[in-house]
């Protein structure tokens, strides 16, 4: 199924195409070069002779703003290429190296990433149009928490998926240390720590959930489910430890599905958290967010 609607898909279509207009019209002011003529030290095109300077900069204009559209196709559908010393480079976006020294792509780069990207959005159409034949509903990563998919996005278009996983994990911790200036402990002892029971040390601030602390998750049941806090606090610790782990201290690759699945436990917790309270010690000084000081006690999320 396509995380994308067909008439996003044809949009971007329409963008490529619009930028290989763009493209050959400014390669019509330009001398082409190649990596074995430039000896990958000169640009790989530059401006012919006796051609109108603001021709030149009208066409370059144009070709920069289809290029700004045409590059989220790049990114759909992570057709980058890959140079040594560079990693991946997305042609489309960086055009404009082809005119400085030592360029590290020439004008056939451009072209074939553009004709590459075209096949894959034609495919992925052809997909999103079968799958809007069925009943199943629609599912897209980018609609995951922000801080989950942030972290995710950059190695999810390139298909890393294992990777993206990884970085989507670190991220959401990362950014609840930063918010809670707790920096100096491992990330299985933060969760554990951050989420246990009992009152907030000096230094050590605690995410609560809110209301009353014997609040069941279940209470139709006899004796309801443990707290939602307890169960909270095993819900991250069993993510990190069972997710985050393995993804950055293996090298087992991830399938598509197996890396949506854990990206969504990573942003169900992400939204749990965001609905906690943060509780300091009460000899501790938080500054509120909107930037006075006050005695810190059980704040607003």
């Amino acid at each position: 199924m396509s995380e994308y609607s067909v008439d996003y898909l044809n949009r971007l279509l329409e963008a490529v195409n619009r930028f290989e207009k763009a493209f050959d019209e400014w390669m019509d002011t330009q001398v082409e070069g190649n990596h074995m003529s430039s000896r990958g030290l000169l640009p790989t095109v530059w401006a012919k002779d006796g051609v109108d300077p603001n021709l030149v900069r009208l066409r370059e204009l144009d070709l920069a703003e289809a290029a700004g559209i045409a590059s989220r196709a790049v990114a759909v559908t992570g057709a980058y290429i890959f140079i040594a010393g560079l990693g991946a480079i997305d042609p489309v976006a960086n055009w404009s190296f082809m005119s400085s020294p030592k360029a590290p792509i020439a004008p056939r780069d451009v072209r074939m990433t553009a004709a590459n990207v075209r096949g894959r959005l034609n495919a992925m159409i052809t997909d999103a149009d079968a799958a809007s034949d069925s009943d199943l509903p629609t599912f897209a990563p980018a609609q995951f928490h922000p801080v989950v998919w942030t972290g995710a996005a950059t190695q999810w278009t390139t298909h890393q998926f294992r990777v993206a996983v990884r970085e989507a994990a670190e991220g959401l911790t990362v950014h609840w240390k930063e918010k809670l200036g707790r920096n100096n402990v491992d990330d299985t002892v933060f969760w554990q720590q951050t989420l246990s029971p009992g009152d907030p040390k000096p230094g050590a601030a605690k995410l609560v959930w809110p209301g009353d602390r014997d609040d069941k998750t279940t209470k139709s049941m006899r004796g309801g489910l443990e707290p939602l806090g307890k169960a909270l606090n095993a819900l991250a610790t069993g993510l990190n430890l069972t997710v985050r782990n393995v993804t950055t201290h293996t090298r087992i690759e991830l399938s598509e599905q197996e890396a949506m699945e854990r990206l969504a436990a990573y942003s169900y917790l992400a939204r749990l958290l965001d609905q906690c309270e943060v509780q300091r010690a009460d000899a501790d000084q938080a500054v509120v967010e909107d930037g006075s000081t006050a005695t810190a006690g059980r704040q607003d999320r």
